[in-house]
């Protein structure tokens, strides 16, 4: 996949007629922590249709990517801890904007240790959030490509 630099969306082409698909970016952190012996995920809902998901946001100039998956799961869940600065892997779906376009995402996800989970942060009051298995996890998300994520990445601290 190819990326146009200038509106930093992945520009892709399919062999049936070069049909060009503009991809919009997103960077997403994957939340986890081990208690007793295994990994467990954080996922967060949705502030508009109440759909569980991991914290992501769309790119800002001048942060690195693993920085902004960071900011996100401080924004969405009030985490704070160590982002993987490598890609754990990436999941595509279809993100409705305000307007009601519906515009093609992939995200870029980022393991994240969490080291401490506030009780207040930004958007606490829109989200409601929850600590569970990888395995359960990717049963409750609806991208399918997220959740085949969940089941195969191996989180180790």
């Amino acid at each position: 996949m190819c990326f146009d630099a200038r509106t930093r969306r992945a520009v892709g082409t399919r062999s049936k007629g070069m049909f060009e698909a503009h991809l919009r970016i997103q960077y997403g952190a994957l939340p986890f922590r081990i208690k007793e012996g295994r990994a467990v995920v954080l996922l967060v809902t949705t502030r508009e249709t109440g759909r569980w998901i991991i914290p992501k946001g769309w790119p800002k100039r001048g942060v690195k990517p693993h920085k902004l998956a960071a900011r996100e799961a401080y924004e969405e869940a009030g985490l704070v801890g160590k982002v993987s600065r490598r890609s754990c892997g990436q999941f595509h779906y279809t993100k409705r904007l305000r307007t009601g376009e519906a515009v093609a995402c992939a995200v870029e996800v980022f393991p994240m240790e969490v080291r401490r989970e506030l009780d207040d942060w930004p958007e606490k009051g829109q989200r409601r959030r929850s600590w569970i298995p990888p395995a359960e996890a990717a049963l409750l998300v609806e991208e399918p490509e997220l959740a085949a994520l969940l089941g195969r990445v191996k989180l180790v601290v």
